[in-house]
């Protein structure tokens, strides 16, 4: 304990403290099969008999390499203190230490010992570094390497487990404890751009598990995995630690809310189990990814994606083993000493069960054996350390915890590398990756329609050229030849009308001679010349059909001229036509990368949400369900730090929402693909609440909120609601609602939600919806927006309280948990209205009906869905104006069993101040003579 070794660093008693902003890193799951791994080796020891020291032979006790997993055991001793050195200063101590050959005795009487070897026996000199470096690190080390590990100590009360495993040294760092120490070499060893180190801190007190980070959280719920065994503890804070600093500040805060007593045998004596959980994430950095081919254009198939392995570990500082009779408890302390001796002793038999190889092991007596699991005869590396004391007055608490110790080496735990692929890392090398290629072939394709155009353009000028060339030519020689023609038949026309009228004088004077007399000599002088002129004519008409003749076969010249130019023509035709045929086969070469590169979109998407979808069954201990549920696992997905966060993680966000291309997902919600909007609108809401700072390390709620808000302001929104309006598929419904309920954990985007009409189609939407995941989804989103005080009238006026109520039909337990999420809410808000003076009136979920509901489930079997009706039952009791309603319902009777049988203290207290404040409620129990 604390005062054994070191001064007192804690308050002794809770008090309140600022909250921890946990960062919720989810449990880690373990592939470990309870039923295959409960083995133990016999050891067979013997007291007083040398030769079988130690769990079956000197040589196994020491030699680690033997039996690998078994659990390791060192034993302290505790120095005299003040009131020993006076009391016990005539005798002797009842222990004896031989180190060097890691044994000790324990004295019977003056004459008989009995012998006990273990892996290790400190002295009361023994420094705190060494016990570190014998019994923790070699654990720390195995958790680095991705196996799971756990340091407890064990012991009476006062013999210095907590002054071992938790003192801070802050006066003198030589004294620093295992957790102290535990922490500093894992920061030592991990990368901060790529691990992470989430760490939470409980106390089991009185078979209640307690966060020490957080005095209100005082009931969590421990759950196993029925598959893999694996135990995880649903709501418990987890912060990331950054530095050794926070980790101090960290414990500080658990101390100072641990509950402590004042007894005879410890000034400070804990009177619970304190618990820590460090779950350490590494990636291994030399994973080989598979190159790209740039000239295909093809991403190789045999990518393959990084490895990261996940270690926790756990360190226990178990509440001191006391007699009742020596300590002098009394009250509550002799309650509290009870408790711990109960689950001290469901231990005990669990480690005997497994060293004599029992087929059962009774984990399930108690909370502290459920929590320890896969520490004993589980997977985990386990070192254990039992602190005795010098004092021969407490010689039977020494014996007891030696024979403890001796059990517990013969358990053997199977060890088992905790690795997985990191999907998510594979998913954004594939996104730069499929960047590179769609920039590529943008970039060939633009080169190649240039190319194209360019010989386009060249081809049509030469055309151009040609005909022009050919047109002026046809048409100089076609007027040329015209002209010529024209001026040969004018000078025919000129040289006929020329001999017609010559041929007509001539034949006038013929005819007159042949009158005037028969007998003149003329006449063959004037036919000799008709006929001259005849031939003359003959001539030229000759002449001229020869010209004729030359004019036709020059024309003809011209036609072939023509035919030639175009054929030439019909040659730069069929050279466009193949150009042509060329731009139709790039254009169908386009469209076949097109829908390859969309192919490559859809598996990226896939593989996104195939991881997800794993790491959610491999990490998740239970649904989105509670109060704070969705918001709880966001924050789980997004590591939160305690301090501040820098500038630097702030621009590594940027940088990651760079390279993701939100803008390029959101385009893809319009998609013609029903598989592809599907799988768009699942990143969308892994986006809004997803764990992506655990592979980067950043802090979760900025990074939420920073995301949300980049879907908000790129229209995601938007988008989502567009989605539920216009679509028939139940599958976008589902994914669509979950993505919206996300978005609905933050205020503002609440109220941009009721803007847009997203109640009204949500409702409608849970109108139509028969899969009871998409009314889950459902549920989830109207429940958030029922926690908005600002949003109370207009959310019932616009269907919201009804569509709450009406999906109750379903009956399915998750969707009924949601809609008592939703009504809790919405109460909690009406009643903190009503003490404001702002609401006056019924309330308006007994006005739409909900009372009815209420009381029916106010009992329900289910843990969720009983405790938010409870919660739901007293606020509505804190307004007068319902009383009158809710005793005609039967409500008040609830409140009454409620105040009595809760099994929450908080839940119990607010229901008797209800109804102990309530003068509606106190006249009908008098007057049905219930005394209250």
């Amino acid at each position: 304990m604390a005062t054994a070794f070191g001064s007192n660093y804690r308050n002794g008693a809770p008090r309140s403290s600022p909250r921890v902003v946990d960062s919720s890193g989810r449990p880690l799951s373990v592939n470990h099969n309870p039923k295959s791994s409960l083995k133990s080796k016999p050891s067979g020891i013997r007291k007083s008999s040398p030769a079988s020291l130690g769990g079956g032979s000197a040589g196994a006790a020491k030699d680690d390499g033997g039996v690998p997993g078994r659990v390791r055991v060192a034993v302290r001793l505790r120095p005299r203190n003040a009131e020993e050195l006076v009391e016990d200063a005539d005798f002797g101590d009842c222990v004896e230490l031989q180190p060097e050959l890691k044994r000790l005795k324990l004295r019977k009487n003056n004459w008989d010992t009995d012998t006990y070897e273990f892996d290790e026996v400190f002295t009361d000199s023994a420094s705190q570094k060494r016990v570190y470096e014998v019994v923790a690190k070699p654990v720390i080390e195995s958790v680095l390497e991705g196996y799971n590990g756990t340091v407890m100590a064990y012991g009476q009360t006062g013999t210095g487990k907590t002054y071992t495993l938790g003192n801070l040294g802050e006066e003198d760092t030589a004294a620093r404890g295992i957790m102290v120490r535990a922490m500093e070499d894992i920061l030592a060893d991990v990368s901060p751009e790529s691990d992470s180190i989430c760490v939470s801190y409980l106390q089991l007190y009185m078979e209640t598990l307690q966060d020490l980070l957080d005095p209100s959280n005082n009931n969590i719920s421990i759950v196993e995995d029925p598959k893999t065994g694996d135990v995880s503890v649903l709501g418990a804070i987890s912060v990331e630690i950054r530095d050794q600093q926070s980790f101090l500040e960290l414990l500080r805060l658990g101390e100072a809310h641990r509950f402590a007593a004042n007894t005879k045998l410890n000034t400070e004596s804990s009177r619970s189990h304190a618990i820590l959980m460090a779950h350490v994430r590494r990636s291994i950095k030399d994973s080989v990814l598979s190159s790209v081919n740039g000239s295909n254009s093809h991403v190789s198939k045999a990518l393959k994606p990084p490895i990261v392995r996940k270690g926790k570990l756990v360190v226990v500082d178990l509440a001191g083993s006391e007699r009742i009779d020596k300590s002098g408890s009394e009250g509550h302390t002799l309650e509290e000493a009870k408790s711990i001796n109960l689950s001290l002793s469901a231990l005990g038999k669990c480690i005997n069960a497994l060293a004599e190889n029992n087929s059962h092991v009774p984990v399930r007596d108690s909370k502290l054996t459920r929590l320890l699991r896969d520490s004993f005869g589980g997977t985990a590396r386990t070192s254990l350390l039992i602190t005795i004391g010098p004092s021969p007055r407490h010689r039977g608490e020494t014996a007891s915890t030696i024979m403890f110790g001796q059990r517990a080496m013969k358990v053997e735990n199977m060890l088992k590398l905790k690795e997985e692929f990191d999907y998510k890392s594979l998913s954004r090398r594939l996104e730069i990756q499929l960047d590179k290629l769609i920039a590529e072939n943008e970039r060939q394709q633009k080169a190649f329609k240039d190319e194209i155009e360019r010989i386009s353009v060249e081809a049509q000028k030469r055309i151009s050229e040609v005909e022009t060339k050919y047109e002026d030519a046809l048409e100089a020689e076609r007027l040329k030849y015209q002209k010529d023609y024209m001026e040969s038949i004018k000078k025919l026309e000129e040289q006929l009308v020329t001999n017609q009228q010559k041929l007509s004088n001539g034949k006038i004077n013929t005819a007159a001679n042949d009158t005037s007399s028969h007998i003149n000599s003329r006449e063959p002088a004037a036919l000799a010349s008709a006929l001259e002129e005849v031939a003359n004519l003959k001539k030229l008409l000759g002449r001229e059909a020869s010209l004729k003749k030359a004019a036709e076969e020059e024309i003809n010249n011209l036609k072939s001229q023509l035919s030639q130019s175009k054929l030439l023509e019909a040659s730069a035709n069929s050279e466009i036509l193949k150009l042509q045929k060329m731009l139709e086969d790039e254009s169908r070469q386009k469209e076949k990368i097109e829908g390859d590169l969309a192919a490559l979109q859809s598996q990226l998407l896939q593989l996104s949400f195939d991881a997800d979808e794993t790491r959610r069954n491999l990490d998740r201990g239970g649904g989105v369900n509670g109060p704070s549920g969705l918001e709880s696992l966001i924050s789980q997905a997004k590591n939160q730090q305690v301090n501040d966060p820098g500038n630097g993680e702030k621009a590594s966000m940027a940088k990651l929402f760079e390279q993701v291309g939100l803008h390029k997902i959101l385009s893809l919600l319009e998609a013609e693909d029903a598989d592809i909007r599907i799988h768009a609108v699942k990143v969308v809401a892994n986006l809004a609440a997803e764990d992506e700072s655990l592979v980067l390390g950043h802090s979760p709620m900025w990074c939420t909120e920073a995301n949300q808000q980049k879907i908000v302001e790129a229209g995601g929104l938007k988008s989502l609601l567009i989605l539920l309006r216009s679509s028939d598929d139940e599958t976008v419904h589902r994914v669509a609602a979950g993505a919206i309920a996300n978005l609905a954990m933050n205020e503002t985007n609440q109220e941009l939600i009721m803007v847009q009409g997203g109640i009204r189609l949500l409702s409608m939407t849970a109108a139509n919806a028969k899969d009871p995941q998409t009314l889950r989804m459902i549920a989830g989103a109207i429940a958030n927006l029922c926690g908005n005080d600002k949003l109370q009238t207009k959310l019932r006026g616009e269907g919201g309280i009804k569509a709450l109520v009406g999906m109750v039909r379903c009956g399915h337990p998750d969707v009924l948990a949601q809609v008592a999420r939703g009504i809790a809410n919405f109460a909690k808000c009406e009643s903190k209205a009503s003490v404001q003076g702002m609401k006056k009136g019924r309330s308006l979920l007994i006005e739409d009906g909900a009372l009815s509901w209420i009381v029916q489930n106010a009992n329900n079997e289910a843990t969720p869905i009983r405790r938010h009706i409870e919660l739901a039952l007293c606020h509505l009791a804190q307004h007068e104006a319902n009383a009158r309603d809710m005793i005609g319902g039967g409500a008040l009777w609830e409140l009454v069993r409620i105040s009595r049988d809760c099994s929450r203290q908080d839940i119990r207290t607010l229901a008797c101040q209800t109804i102990s404040s309530s003068p509606t409620f106190q006249a009908e129990l008098r007057r049905l003579r219930i005394e209250y």
